[in-house]
């Protein structure tokens, strides 16, 4: 992170790049799309004579050309079905052309009965044709928004709010035509589009489709220059390690983000994922600091307490990558639409994996819908596989949730979400200690709990007892009334807080520590 946790200095560029891998599953495309894509943007603005300054501007502006595009996901499930799948129909068809237009409105409810369907475009026609008509333009000012949150250049804020609008003037909004949209942008356009066709069908097929928008959508010049040098352009861009490409790609304009500037970075995206569904505004910031307070109630140091803020920021960015048909599905879901929510987690680790700085954050955030007994996801860790931190982060993520609507139930009361909570321990999948550690956190009075020798809370002080006098983990769920998987984490927890291994060394321990005979039993 910074230098305060004895870790590599984020780049920007790190961050940026980390979240264009977002907006790639958003558009239903491969991970590492947009990456690609500004690899020939920069590249494009190399052979065009570009100053440093200026393909600057281009690099940026190439990473978040799109970064807006979710901010309406809620609206376009409710519209047209599945968002990812509406949106990785993109590339098919010339913008605004009529073969782009027939295929919006054969999207128009898309998923739902034919009735409801036609109710769909009725409702459109009737109260939100303007609404749609706006949302590209919506998506670049939002683009923009975020930029100058990152205090990137204003040539940046500025390509990213043009970055909708065409050479011929018919783009969106439609206010600038020729040489007045901005460069940067006219670039990361063509890049964007000539990526897909590329690694589609090859160099061949991305001219092509350059020549064929050359004048209308595209810059003629930039065409040719893209047409004269296209096998430079497209050279290895399947042989390059992309990530790393791009990351030293970056122009002169390196930024190096100090602690605060890296937080600030991070808060300021996570809201900006949050915005992906009405039922998640504010999410990340409310786990960060739950997550941050427990930690320090829990006694952690300030290094691990400043890695769950951050965790707990980025915690939700692989929400991008699952459509708002699921997120805000009124109803159960089905068990495909189960398996993609699981996903969540994993896609959050794989954005974040490629950078050094950003790694750590993503190994934490990617344990917080793990469970003790083994039936979180996405890899079903149990016991001593999670780390301490991760159980934190996983407790205030569950309490945040359930304090906040959800488009299946209303909110519920904070007394009922620790009652709940205090469930989960019981049940074995949640730990005692670190929800403890939130709920006092939250303001709630927690009862203390009676803690053992290393750490040891009550409850695996009396499994502890029993697994001394020889029961199996079978004999102390019964007598305990758990469930045979529950017993057997508590005694891996037991093995690990105890630095034991079998349950000779335990009762040993438990010899040495005044344990057995239980005194109070």
């Amino acid at each position: 992170m910074g230098d305060d946790l004895g870790q590599a200095p984020v780049r920007l560029a790190e961050l940026v790049a980390a979240l264009s891998l977002g907006i790639d599953l958003g558009f239903g495309q491969p991970m590492e799309h947009v990456l690609r894509q500004s690899l020939i943007a920069t590249r494009l603005a190399d052979r065009a004579g570009l100053d440093g300054a200026a393909r600057a501007s281009v690099y940026y502006t190439s990473l978040l050309i799109n970064v807006g595009c979710h901010t309406d996901a809620y609206e376009q499930a409710r519209w047209f079905g599945d968002d990812i799948e509406m949106k990785s129909g993109k590339y098919e068809f010339e913008p605004k052309s009529f073969r782009d237009a027939i295929a919006m409105v054969r999207r128009i409810g898309a998923g739902s009965p034919p009735l409801q369907r036609v109710r769909t475009g009725l409702d459109i026609a009737l109260h939100h044709r303007n609404d749609v008509i706006g949302m590209i333009a919506q998506h670049a000012r939002l683009a923009r928004l975020l930029a100058e949150e990152l205090k990137l250049p204003e040539s940046v804020c500025e390509a990213l709010g043009d970055a909708y609008e065409q050479w011929d003037g018919k783009g969106f909004p439609g206010k600038l035509e020729g040489d007045e949209v901005p460069v940067a942008a006219r670039i990361a356009v063509m890049a964007e589009y000539t990526e897909v066709a590329h690694r589609v069908h090859g160099v061949g097929a991305a001219t092509a489709l350059a020549q064929r928008r050359s004048g209308t959508q595209f810059d003629p010049a930039l065409v040719t220059c893209l047409v004269d040098a296209a096998d430079d352009i497209f050279g290895q861009l399947d042989d390059v390690g992309t990530w790393k490409s791009v990351i030293d790609a970056e122009p002169a304009l390196t930024v190096l983000l100090s602690p605060g500037e890296f937080d600030s970075a991070l808060l300021a995206i996570a809201n900006f994922v949050d915005l992906k569904s009405p039922y998640t505004l504010g999410h990340s910031r409310a786990v960060a600091d739950l997550a941050a307070a427990a930690g320090s109630q829990h006694g952690l140091d300030t290094a691990d307490v400043t890695m769950l803020r951050r965790a707990g920021l980025v915690h939700g960015f692989g929400r991008l990558g699952v459509s708002n048909a699921i997120w805000d599905k009124p109803g159960p879901l089905a068990a495909g639409e189960r398996e993609r929510v699981r996903m969540q987690p994993y896609l959050t680790g794989r954005m974040l994996q490629q950078s050094d700085a950003l790694a750590p954050l993503g190994a934490l955030a990617i344990q917080h819908r793990e469970r003790l007994d083994g039936s979180g996801y996405p890899r079903g860790l149990s016991g001593p596989a999670i780390s301490l931190p991760g159980r934190v982060l996983g407790a205030a993520d569950a309490y945040q949730s359930m304090c906040e609507p959800r488009p299946y139930r209303p909110a519920l009361s904070a007394g009922d979400a620790a009652a709940l909570l205090e469930a989960e321990v019981r049940a074995g999948r949640l730990d005692g200690d670190a929800v403890d550690s939130v709920l006092r956190a939250a303001g709630h009075r927690v009862r203390k709990r009676r803690d053992g020798p290393a750490g040891l809370t009550a409850r695996e002080i009396d499994v502890l007892r029993l697994l001394a006098l020889g029961l199996s983990s079978k004999e102390i769920a019964a007598r305990l009334v758990i469930s045979p998987k529950t017993a057997r984490n508590h005694i891996e927890h037991i093995y690990a807080k105890t630095g034991t291994t079998s349950r000779v060394t335990a009762s040993l321990f438990a010899v040495q520590h005044g344990l057995v005979p239980d005194d109070t039993a």
